[in-house]
């Protein structure tokens, strides 16, 4: 058994049946579409290097303990690599609708968390791969890693012997609970050993305590403060799904030419297509802002490679309220800088940590508890995750493209993902099917961003 880390489980306790939890991508491939078996036999050929994909969630009676991964003694392969293709003509909204329907639909809790789904008929002699996995298995970062082990890294790959492999006897309930409570009475001792260890180095301790202390009266104003605009509401379980797209060498040249990082840049422009977005609605712009729950990896170097969530996060406002392209980056630059000064994800991710020592009761509610407060304080989520920048490959078939897919949770009703792959930036917008039927317009607006940055630049 595996015990699931506290920040995993929050990710199961989240869910409901409108709130579904699982991140994708959609990677675009030339053509023919290969045969059935081969992807099978790609897949089959990397589980060996990714054991999440042969496991289960397991939860303990009476919640005495966070869920654990064991082995599924029923594991197929042929279940989660599904077959489908796009009605003709297999443009951009039949693949726009069928990633909709799919993400619409929750995962299969007595199995494996996750889908590969072979998607034939786009135009243009091409075929797709919509890789779906669960929120508690993979952060963004992670996931990536992932994408970039699945997949080939030539046309024509040595593939190693499979190897045999027998799942381990699952727990039964009885044998969960015993683990669970003695867990619980280890637990204590093992926590005053790292106390103890912590004070062996007072100075660094303070330090800590200092940043955490000073990112945790940033990250309360936030939370006291609302922001009121249509992008807040009830959701459905029904998506929606849409892109945009720009390249690397762009967003450095903005860069270069006014200054900030490349997220600053990415920032501006999805702050023009909701500005967008909201004007479409025939709301008011001015002296407003849209507030983003914006993740951030905190993921260290010896931990690549590691299937899990290693996530903090930090509030970004996005200036809606401006109309120039170059005020709106000066203030977004201004902003981040100061959110990094304020260590606002320093104190997310160590509450994250704390949640490790409450009671998995608590715990669970507690995330069902943020995801309500979320109602208040957050419109969207805004996640950039860096890719893979050399090409990958499925059976031999180039991957053009990769677009992303993030979540919806709460009362949050459109989220932005941003995912780079071989120099190019695409942009992957949920919207809840039913409040956010105008999603394209955000697209396109982001597209517009990007245009009148590089005017300027």
């Amino acid at each position: 058994m595996d015990r699931m880390s506290p920040q995993d489980a929050s990710f199961l306790h989240v869910e409901n049946d409108v709130n579904h939890m699982h991140i994708a991508s959609v990677a675009i491939f030339e053509g023919p579409a290969p045969a059935y078996d081969d992807i099978v036999a790609m897949v089959s050929s990397k589980l060996r290097l990714v054991p999440r994909y042969r496991q289960k969630v397991r939860f303990v009676p009476m919640e005495l303990g966070r869920p654990v991964w064991t082995d599924d003694p029923h594991f197929n392969l042929r279940y989660h690599i599904r077959q489908t293709a796009l009605p003709a003509p297999g443009g951009d909204t039949q693949l726009r609708n069928l990633v909709g329907r799919v993400m619409s639909q929750q995962l299969d809790r007595s199995k494996p968390l996750w889908e590969l789904w072979i998607v034939e008929g786009l135009e243009e002699d091409r075929w797709a791969i919509l890789s779906k996995n669960h929120h508690c298995m993979v952060d963004g970062v992670s996931g990536t890693d992932l994408l970039t082990v699945v997949m080939d890294q030539s046309p024509d790959p040595e593939r190693e012997p499979e190897e045999p492999w027998t799942p381990a006897p699952e727990p039964s309930d009885s044998q969960l609970v015993r683990a669970a409570l003695t867990e619980r009475a280890i637990s204590p001792r093992e926590q005053w050993r790292g106390i103890r260890s912590a004070l062996r180095g007072p100075r660094r301790l303070a330090g800590e305590l200092r940043e955490f202390a000073k990112g945790m009266e940033s990250f309360g104003s936030f939370l006291h403060t609302n922001v009121e605009t249509g992008l807040n509401g009830p959701i459905g379980p029904h998506r929606r799904w849409t892109w945009a797209e720009t390249t690397i060498p762009e967003i450095k040249k903005v860069r270069t030419a006014h200054g900030g990082t490349v997220n600053d840049v990415v920032l501006s422009i999805i702050t023009r297509g909701f500005r967008d977005l909201l004007l479409g609605r025939g709301e008011a712009v001015d002296g407003q802002v849209v507030r983003s729950l914006v993740p951030v990896s905190v993921r260290r170097a010896d931990e690549q490679g590691a299937y899990n969530n290693r996530v903090s996060a930090m509030f970004a406002e996005l200036p809606v309220g401006l109309a120039d392209p170059i005020e709106r980056l000066e203030s977004i630059r201004g902003q981040m800088d100061h959110l990094k000064e304020s260590k606002q994800a320093v104190a997310a991710e160590t509450l994250t940590s704390l949640s490790g020592f409450a009671p998995p009761m608590l715990l669970a509610l507690g995330a069902r508890l943020f995801a309500r407060l979320e109602q208040h304080t957050v419109q969207t989520v805004t996640t950039n995750v860096p890719g893979p920048q050399t090409p990958l490959y499925a059976a031999g078939r180039r991957m053009l493209t990769a677009r992303p897919y993030v979540p919806l949770a709460g009362s949050v009703r459109i989220g932005v993902a941003i995912f780079s792959y071989a120099g190019q930036l695409n942009f992957g917008i949920t919207g809840d099917y039913e409040s956010a039927p105008d999603i394209d317009v955000l697209a396109r607006g982001i597209q517009a961003g990007m245009t009148e940055l590089l005017e300027r630049s």
